[in-house]
């Protein structure tokens, strides 16, 4: 889908986060150019107040999923309040997101090994605890900081469940699979698999995407109806969410991963992207998933969005074969 010259330069006026990837995924510009962005990321704008929070000791908020001294039995912690995103974990995921240089964040992972521990079973930090989408995001940034999170890999094959592929709910004795879980595994795997891995990870990536396939991101294979209402909501940041957006965005960088061309059983969800562009080219903010955040990156539900935006236009370049991008 080729984008309009008005569009592309509502794009680029944004972030060194999201400029270096517009220029180097939407506009094709050399590398050193988006490059030279994407190094602003540690100096300027969203990026550079982030790494401005963090505590001596290597963390955010004081914590390693929630901030430290946070009330599990508070306001923020009923139903529908959402959760704190300002902790290390989520910070994290959003740095690397970003494209956040890890030599940027030399000694973190030291610094986290010694002094962060998990709220929920107080393991060290890069030991990961029982919930597979925290695992995830834990085996993602160690693999990006250069952690030692090999221990943490093998976690991932031994808690596959027997239809392929994870629930965080495991632990309370679910055996069905969650496509929330699987995709937030899928994608750790993924960005792991970038810097090493083993034929097992990748089959365990690969079954836990064909368990996301059968159901061709929106629909159950029991019954042919719609996973939930909120498979089709487009939010940025994605968080833990799923949509098809989400979802999509991981299989493309998967099948660059892996050179492969796009599976056909994506041409559903991508006609719900499609389907969702506004006639002056953007897509909007649906939803904002609720929490403390350190502040806020992206517009108010019902205005347009350049992430999304971003994101949407790299799926359909990509589908649609006018791309061929990179992924890092």
């Amino acid at each position: 889908m080729a984008l309009g010259r008005a569009l592309v330069d509502w794009l680029l006026d944004s972030d060194p986060a999201l400029r270096w990837q517009v220029e180097r995924d939407l506009v094709g510009a050399p590398e050193e150019v988006w490059q030279a962005t994407r190094a602003r990321v540690a100096t300027e704008g969203f990026g550079a107040r982030l790494l401005a929070l963090q505590d001596d000791d290597g963390q955010w908020a004081g914590g390693a999923y929630f901030p430290r001294g946070f009330d599990f039995e508070g306001p923020e912690a009923q139903p529908g309040a959402g959760q704190p995103w300002t902790a290390t974990t989520w910070t994290l995921n959003t740095l690397r997101g970003w494209g956040l240089d890890a030599a940027v964040l030399a000694g973190t992972a030291d610094k986290l090994q010694a002094h962060s521990r998990w709220e929920y079973n107080d393991e060290p930090y890069w030991a990961g605890e029982v919930d597979c989408c925290i695992n995830a995001f834990t085996l993602a940034n160690g693999a990006w900081l250069g952690a030692d999170v090999t221990a943490l890999a093998a976690w991932f094959p031994e808690h596959r469940l027997p239809d392929g592929g994870w629930n965080c709910e495991w632990v309370e004795g679910s055996t069905r699979s969650s496509v929330h879980s699987t995709l937030n595994t899928v994608k750790g795997l993924l960005s792991y698999g970038a810097t090493t891995g083993s034929d097992a990870l990748r089959a365990a990536r690969h079954a836990g995407e064909e368990y996301l396939l059968e159901r061709r991101l929106l629909r159950r294979v029991t019954t042919g109806e719609p996973l939930g209402p909120w498979v089709t909501v487009f939010s940025y940041p994605f968080r833990w969410r799923f949509s098809t957006l989400n979802a999509l965005d991981h299989f493309r960088a998967a099948a660059l991963h892996d050179g492969t061309a796009p599976d056909p059983r994506l041409a559903d969800a991508v006609e719900t992207v499609r389907a969702a562009k506004q006639p002056d080219g953007t897509w909007l903010q649906q939803h904002r998933l609720p929490g403390r955040a350190w502040f806020e990156v992206d517009v108010p539900p019902g205005e347009p969005s350049r992430w999304l935006t971003f994101h949407a236009a790299r799926v359909l370049a990509w589908w649609d074969g006018e791309v061929s991008g990179t992924r890092t």
